[in-house]
């Protein structure tokens, strides 16, 4: 029975001394936070310690580098004037889409055996729709390709968008001349017709606030001007004409018809005759004999 008494306490002093019982243990009740814009968010964490009553506790910003929220027992920066802390739990005041990011929560315990733990929160800053950005042109020609585009970079999650002309919501379908991307926000036309003239407007929505809207534009669809068309056929025209030559003049060289002749230039120079040969009177010899 003492054996059994002496087993027991050898036991439990053993693992009070293990590192069990040794070690700073880190953790969040809320890994994951989402909150609306200017409001407040909560970024809980809980520690524990075994020996050190006193433990150093830091918050970092996790990006392209590390950024000290709370270090030596005070904020940085930015957080100093809109951040808080209790216990190991940080509170921000009035965020902004610049505060969503992952964040490190580090508890160091010196006098554990191990003497560091950590716990991660992922805040989400939740933006409403803003005001988006609508690029309608004053006027377009007649036939002529359009893109209407609609942007708005700021809400979160990701805007949707819808178009209206004259007010009306536009529904693309199998039988209409244009097409519309939601999530791009784009408004297609593959060939502009009069019918397609009047007021176009975008909005954007999400599931965090109310839809917005740009301010209605007009979009004009007008004829080529004469002259303009008169231009355009007329260089038409000339284009189609200097390639009408340069096949001639192929056809003409590969039938051989347009070989220039080489025009032979006499090289020999005019001599005048010679004299005629004098005669020598010693060697005259007369045939016949004269008479008078």
């Amino acid at each position: 029975m003492n054996t059994m008494k002496v087993l027991a306490l050898t036991l439990l002093i053993t693992l009070m001394h293990s590192p069990l019982f040794l070690s700073v243990t880190v953790s969040s009740s809320k890994p994951k936070v989402e909150v609306h814009e200017h409001t407040d968010a909560v970024l809980a964490c809980e520690f524990r310690t075994e020996k050190d009553q006193n433990p150093r506790i830091e918050w970092k910003k996790k990006g392209m580098g590390v950024t000290f929220v709370y270090f030596n027992h005070k904020f940085t920066g930015q957080y100093a004037s809109r951040a808080k802390m209790e216990g190991a739990t940080l509170t921000f005041h009035s965020v902004s889409q610049k505060d969503s990011g992952e964040y490190r929560c580090e508890v160091t315990a010196s006098e554990d055996h191990v003497s560091l733990g950590e716990a991660t929160v992922t805040l989400n800053v939740l933006v409403p729709p803003h005001v988006p950005s609508c690029e309608v042109p004053s006027s377009v020609f007649v036939g002529s390709g359009l893109e209407l585009q609609c942007k708005d970079k700021l809400s979160v999650p990701p805007a949707t968008y819808r178009w209206y002309k004259d007010n009306k919501a536009l529904s693309p379908s199998a039988e209409t001349q244009y097409s519309a991307d939601t999530s791009k926000g784009t408004l297609e036309f593959t060939s502009v017709t009069k019918i397609d003239a009047g007021m176009y407007r975008c909005e954007s929505s999400n599931s965090v606030g109310a839809p917005k809207s740009c301010v209605a534009k007009q979009l004009k669809v007008i004829d080529y001007p004469l002259n303009t068309t008169v231009l355009i056929a007329g260089a038409a025209a000339f284009l189609a004409l200097v390639l009408f030559c340069c096949i001639c003049v192929c056809v003409c060289r590969r039938r051989g018809c347009c070989k220039k002749e080489k025009k032979m230039k006499s090289n020999k120079s005019y001599n005048p005759p010679p004299p005629p040969p004098i005669r020598n009177i010693k060697h005259y010899k007369q045939a016949h004999s004269f008479m008078i």
